[in-house]
C-alpha cells in the first residue's frame, strides 16, 4: 500500500484562486488531507500608509482595500471617525444616502461572487448575467459620484454632494426591474442538477467551526449563526428599515449560495424603503472645524475659504482616545480600529478584515474533499485579496 501524500501547489497565479492567493495542498490520491494558506504576495501596507496621513486623506485609501465594495470601506471608517470625534449631528438625509450607496454596494459585489463563482464551475451564463446588472449599479455610482468605483464618497459629516434627481429616476428604474433579474438566476441555479451535486454537501462549514474561526456575514449565516450588525448594533438609521437576515444550516457551498441570492432580495427591500423615505435637507454636517464648506461658498465667503484651506493642508485633531467602529459588509464584518493622540493623524489604524477571516478557513473547509471540488468550496468564502494583504 502507497503510504506516501503528493504536494501541489495551487496559485498564486491560478485565475480561481480569487486574487494573488497560494494553496499548498497535500493529496492522498483525490482527497485533500492538508492544506494551508499563503498570503502575502499583494502587500500593500495600507494601515500603516493611513497612520501618515490626515483624517480626510485616509478616505481615498480605504477604497482600495476591497475593491468591489470600496464604498462599504469608506463608510466604515467614517463612522470611526466621526465616534472618535463625538460628531452626531450628521443629517437624516446624509444617512439614507449612505444606506442607499451601501445597498447598492452589497448588490454590486454579491454580482460579482455569483457571477465568477458560477462561472468556474462551467456556468458562464450567470456570469454574463450578473455583470449585466452589476453595470448598472456603477452607471447609478457614477451619476452620484463621478466615479464608477473608487468613489471616496462618503466623508466625515455626511457625504461628498447631495443625489442628482438623474440618480432618483436611474434607481427607481433599476428597483423595478431587479427583482426578475434574481429571478433568472434562481431559474438556471437554484434546481440546477448540475448546480446541486457540484455544491451541496461540499465545503462544509459547521457552525461550530464558524464561530472558531470568528467568520461573518453570509458565510457565518449559512451555518446558522444568526449576527448582522445592522440588526445587532445598528447604524446609519438601519432599525428603521424592515427587512429580513437571511440564514442557512448546512453550511456548505449551496446554503452561502441560497444566503446570498436573499441577501441580494433584502437589498432591494431596504433600497426602496430607503427611496420612499428619502428626507429633505443638508447632506453634510454644519461643524465646519471638521467638515469642508460647500464649494459654492469659497468664491463669497473667508471664513469658509480659511476653513478649507486648514482642513486641505492641516486637518483637524480629535481629542486623545481610541475607537473601534464595524459595519455588515458584503463579506462580513468590517471595522476599523483607530487611537488618537490628539494629533492630526491617527497614531494608530488596524482593520478587520472579514476576508482574511475567510481566507484563514479555508484548510478547514477543504480537508476531506476531493480536489475537484476545491474551486467549489474557495468561491463559495468570496474573499478579496486587496482586504486580506493590507
Amino acid at each position: 500500500m502507497k503510504t506516501e501524500t503528493m504536494t501541489l501547489n495551487m496559485g498564486p497565479q491560478h485565475p480561481s484562486t480569487h486574487g494573488v492567493l497560494r494553496l499548498v495542498m497535500e493529496l492522498d490520491g483525490e482527497n485533500i488531507v492538508n492544506c494551508t494558506p499563503h498570503i502575502g504576495y499583494l502587500h500593500t501596507g495600507i494601515e500603516k500608509s493611513m497612520e501618515n496621513r490626515t483624517y480626510h486623506q485616509v478616505i481615498p485609501l480605504t477604497d482600495r482595500m476591497d475593491y468591489l465594495s470600496p464604498i462599504t470601506n469608506n463608510l466604515a471608517y467614517v463612522l470611526a471617525v466621526e465616534k472618535l470625534l463625538g460628531l452626531e449631528d450628521v443629517p437624516e438625509r446624509a444617512q439614507y444616502i449612505r444606506v442607499i450607496l451601501a445597498e447598492l454596494s452589497r448588490i454590486a459585489s454579491h454580482l460579482v461572487a455569483l457571477g465568477t463563482h458560477v462561472m468556474e464551475l462551467g456556468a458562464v451564463t450567470v456570469f454574463m448575467y450578473g455583470f449585466r446588472e452589476r453595470e448598472q449599479i456603477l452607471d447609478l455610482f457614477e451619476t452620484a459620484t463621478g466615479v464608477r468605483m473608487m468613489t471616496s464618497f462618503i466623508r466625515i459629516g455626511g457625504v461628498a454632494a447631495d443625489l442628482p434627481a438623474e440618480f432618483v429616476e436611474k434607481l427607481q428604474d433599476f428597483l423595478k426591474i431587479f427583482p426578475s433579474r434574481v429571478d433568472e438566476y434562481e431559474t438556471l441555479l437554484t434546481n440546477n442538477p448540475i448546480w446541486l451535486r457540484r455544491t451541496r454537501g461540499v465545503g462544509l462549514l459547521p457552525k461550530e467551526v464558524a464561530l472558531a474561526y470568528g467568520l461573518s456575514g453570509p458565510n457565518a449565516r449559512a451555518s446558522g449563526i444568526d449576527w448582522d450588525l445592522r440588526k445587532k448594533e445598528p447604524y446609519c438609521g438601519y432599525e428603521k428599515f424592515d427587512f429580513q437576515v437571511p440564514l442557512g444550516e448546512e453550511g456548505d457551498v449551496y446554503a452561502r449560495y441560497r444566503v446570498r441570492m436573499a441577501e441580494m432580495r433584502q437589498s432591494h427591500r431596504i433600497l426602496t424603503q430607503a427611496l420612499e423615505n428619502l428626507p429633505p435637507g443638508p447632506y453634510r454636517s454644519s461643524d465646519r472645524k471638521v467638515v469642508f464648506p460647500p464649494k459654492d461658498e469659497l468664491h463669497t465667503g473667508m471664513e469658509a475659504l480659511i476653513h478649507h484651506f486648514k482642513l486641505a493642508t492641516e486637518g483637524f485633531s480629535p481629542p486623545t482616545g481610541e475607537v473601534y467602529q464595524g459595519i455588515e459588509g458584503p463579506r462580513g464584518e468590517i471595522g476599523f480600529y483607530l487611537v488618537s493622540d490628539g494629533g492630526a493623524k491617527p497614531w494608530r489604524v488596524r482593520v478587520r478584515p472579514p476576508s482574511f477571516l475567510n481566507v484563514q478557513a479555508i484548510p478547514a473547509i477543504l480537508n476531506g474533499c476531493l480536489i475537484a471540488d476545491a474551486i467549489a468550496a474557495i468561491g463559495s468564502l468570496d474573499f478579496v485579496l486587496g482586504e486580506v494583504d493590507r
